[in-house]
């Protein structure tokens, strides 16, 4: 998958960390008097840090990015010393990124390489490292399943991860990883009573507008990348009665026909007052 991503000169670096608030994911700190990018998990390349960089040692490349790496990238990051190991590993930590940071601990481990003491209670909305907006962080919320049912008197939500708009979702994250994707129109989920038990148990979600959403040639990327690298069993695209809702199944059929993978495409109709009209594969 060809990406954007945020690239460091350290000979331009002075270490101000004027552009660390300007990354939405959190993704940059600075350590050791230089900037660095303790995970590219997150990096979405749009370049939000650059333009607040008094130096100019921040800029885009766009690079062919292949399926996330772990031991790669922690390979690469022991080269900058104990200290960036550990803002690494409380980054994938305080996102809740398991699978990933238990692949961390395994190769440092191998390497006999020294494991800091990394763990701190995970950040909420309101504590975000490296500021900016927490609602592009992304959170696995797999593990609570089932605590919500505890508390008397409250639906339980199926929802199992976060950022769920499509824009900002990643195909690297764990929770896309072999998984049954459920792509949805914005409405569909306040039309249908019984969106949450009916459809988004299970899945992973990411939920898009074909009418007023831009840079559409980005969702065909992202869901080629879904069923090329994430390997996703299965994706069910649901979409409103409405004329406009179908180009929503006309990317993913898109995104199907480009990937190299086969998986089953799912269309599901929902009406104005949230009946569905029909269910067939696509």
């Amino acid at each position: 998958m060809l990406r954007e991503m945020i690239e460091i000169d350290e000979e331009k670096c002075n270490g101000c960390g004027v552009c660390v608030p300007g990354c939405p994911e959190g993704a940059l700190q600075v350590i050791d008097g230089k900037v660095r990018l303790v995970s590219d998990l997150l990096c979405d390349g749009l370049g939000a840090c650059v333009g607040e960089c008094p130096e100019g040692a921040l800029k885009v490349e766009k690079k062919e990015a292949q399926p996330y790496d772990e031991r790669k990238v922690v390979e690469n990051i022991v080269k900058a010393g104990a200290n960036t190991i550990k803002a690494h590993l409380k980054h994938l930590y305080s996102h809740g990124q398991k699978e990933f940071l238990n692949t961390a601990l395994e190769y440092l481990k191998e390497k006999g390489i020294d494991i800091p003491d990394y763990k701190e209670e995970k950040m909420t909305g309101h504590h975000h490292a490296g500021g900016g907006c927490p609602g592009s962080r992304a959170l696995d919320f797999s593990e609570e399943e089932g605590a919500a049912q505890e508390l008397s008197g409250e639906i339980p939500s199926a929802l199992r991860q976060w950022p769920v708009q499509l824009h900002l979702v990643s195909p690297g994250a764990p929770y896309f990883q072999k998984a049954d994707v459920l792509l949805a129109a914005d409405c569909t989920a306040f039309a249908m009573g019984g969106f949450h038990r009916d459809y988004l148990k299970g899945k992973a979600l990411a939920i898009a507008c074909p009418k007023l959403d831009s840079d559409m040639d980005i969702y065909a990327e992202k869901l080629t990348s879904l069923i090329d690298d994430a390997q996703i069993n299965t994706l069910t695209v649901m979409i409103m009665e409405v004329p406009c809702c179908g180009g929503l199944l006309a990317l993913a059929k898109q995104a199907s026909a480009n990937a190299k993978r086969k998986v089953p495409v799912k269309a599901v109709t929902v009406s104005l007052k949230g009946k569905v009209l029909s269910e067939e594969w696509a």
